[in-house]
């Protein structure tokens, strides 16, 4: 008998077999493999905000011909948030493999950073800030003391918390959101509660928990406000039709 397409993708990406019967086979909501289920979907979440999460927005950005709604002091703490690691590789000589996908992640985030200055007119600036940014982060990873990359790597986690607050906090007072991209929005949402599953998975209550968990709340404030801002723009669109 030939295994349905259904079981055989989630057999193969989401549970075992096991796991497959006891749901599906003899609807046994088993703790245990609900358990399993949830956390191999939270790290691919994660993986999907770690490597795609920046790439709508600068689609979005290329494609409109704009930068408006993003706030460049957000960005840029992004863009350190999204440094540290880096540097933390290569500092400790991680293989490529190991980190490669934040340094993709790193590069669209210069870009966006890029575009926001180029936009607003000052592409030389932007240019400068791009080889200035890659140099500093290659002088850091091949010769910052280790003590220095340590503090750099625990702080990347309250950049990101500062990055979000200050998107929002720009969303409220301009009544907007721009050019923000929704998917992206939404993508660092879904990765930051991936992240909270698996912390409270690992660690239990504990301050980095903590901050994972206020890192999500942020990210609901920013997908409400996408939400809720393209709802109203489209309603008053119609109204002036």
């Amino acid at each position: 008998m030939a295994t349905s397409p259904v079981k055989q993708f989630l057999v193969t990406y989401l549970m075992p077999e096991k796991c497959y019967e006891e749901i599906f086979v003899n609807f046994h909501m088993h703790v245990p493999c609900l358990k399993f289920v949830l956390k191999k979907t939270c790290g691919i979440w994660i993986l999907l905000d770690t490597f795609l999460a920046q790439l709508p927005q600068l689609l979005k950005i290329l494609w409109r011909g704009s930068a408006a709604g993003l706030s460049l002091t957000s960005v840029l703490l992004q863009l350190y948030a999204f440094s540290c690691p880096v540097v933390y590789a290569m500092a400790n000589n991680f293989p490529l493999f190991a980190w490669g996908e934040r340094l993709f992640t790193l590069a669209q985030t210069a870009a966006i950073v890029f575009l926001i200055l180029h936009y607003r007119g000052d592409t030389l600036t932007g240019l400068l800030f791009l080889l200035a940014h890659s140099g500093v982060v290659f002088l850091l990873g091949s010769y910052a003391a280790a003590a220095a990359v340590s503090v750099m790597q625990a702080s990347s986690l309250a950049a990101l918390i500062a990055s979000k607050g200050l998107q929002a906090r720009s969303n409220y007072c301009k009544g907007h959101t721009g050019q923000l991209s929704s998917l992206s929005v939404f993508l660092s949402w879904a990765g930051s509660l991936g992240v909270v599953f698996m912390s409270l998975q690992e660690t239990g209550s504990s301050l980095s928990t903590l901050s994972h968990i206020l890192s999500a709340c942020l990210s609901c404030v920013l997908l409400a406000q996408v939400l809720c801002y393209s709802s109203s723009s489209s309603t008053t669109k119609n109204k002036s039709e």
